[in-house]
């Protein structure tokens, strides 16, 4: 079995703290690896945000595997939670599982440019504090007889839906930064960008990445390739 030795132990505890959240959101949850040299990124895609999610972790030392020199598999995330030894530094890759249909559509590797609007993080917190409160609320509203999930999913959506600012960025991917642990209140907000690629915008802060596609996007974008901190 494959053991990746990451750079510590914070190493290791952010990536067992990313993979507990992801698990939180689906107890099945797939993760698709991709490592190479010192970085290794761990993708996800917690069902209730609809955004692909993307850590990166750095490596003690250069990945390297038999005649191997990179290493790109989809595994699922309970097990490789389950070989992470924080103490240790070290988590063993599980066997390979049938990815799920996102685990083939990654973000592209390049051609990433910066975009303007995104507000300041604090602002960040309050409009997804705002959405909540506003969910809340309307769900709070409805005579008992429509409180059906049909009728819920349909307020999500249209409050999740919409946009950052005029950044096109939806409310949905802020929504997932902060519950996954990217957005925290520590961190200066110059490590906090918008970036756009083809088809993809991409939340950029010093814990992770959320991608999200444009709406009507096609597939059959290259990989997002491995790099230190900044997938």
């Amino acid at each position: 079995m494959t053991v990746l030795h990451l750079a510590d132990e914070g190493e290791a505890a952010d990536l067992a703290a990313f993979l507990s959240r992801l698990l939180h959101y689906d107890r099945g949850a797939a993760v698709r690896l991709q490592a190479a040299g010192t970085a290794l990124a761990v993708f996800g895609r917690p069902p209730s945000f609809e955004v692909l999610a993307i850590r990166a972790v750095r490596l003690a030392k250069p990945y390297e595997d038999g005649l191997e020199a990179t290493l790109d598999v989809t595994v699922s995330a309970g097990e490789l939670l389950e070989s992470v030894d924080e103490a240790g530094a070290t988590a063993a890759v599980p066997g390979a599982v049938t990815g799920p249909p996102w685990a083939g559509v990654l973000p592209p590797r390049g051609g990433w440019r910066p975009q303007e609007g995104l507000p300041e993080p604090d602002a960040l917190r309050a409009t997804v504090a705002a959405a909540v409160g506003e969910f809340r609320r309307r769900s709070d509203a409805l005579p008992a007889e429509s409180r059906q999930r049909a009728e819920l999913d349909r307020i999500g959506r249209e409050i999740w839906s919409r946009t950052v600012a005029d950044t096109g960025l939806p409310v949905r991917a802020v929504h997932a930064a902060q519950s996954l642990g990217f957005l925290r209140a520590a961190g200066a907000g110059a490590d906090l960008a918008l970036l756009s690629s083809g088809a993809w915008l991409r939340l950029r802060t010093p814990y992770g990445s959320i991608a999200v596609r444009r709406a009507g996007a096609g597939l059959g974008t290259p990989s997002l390739s491995v790099r230190p901190r900044h997938p």
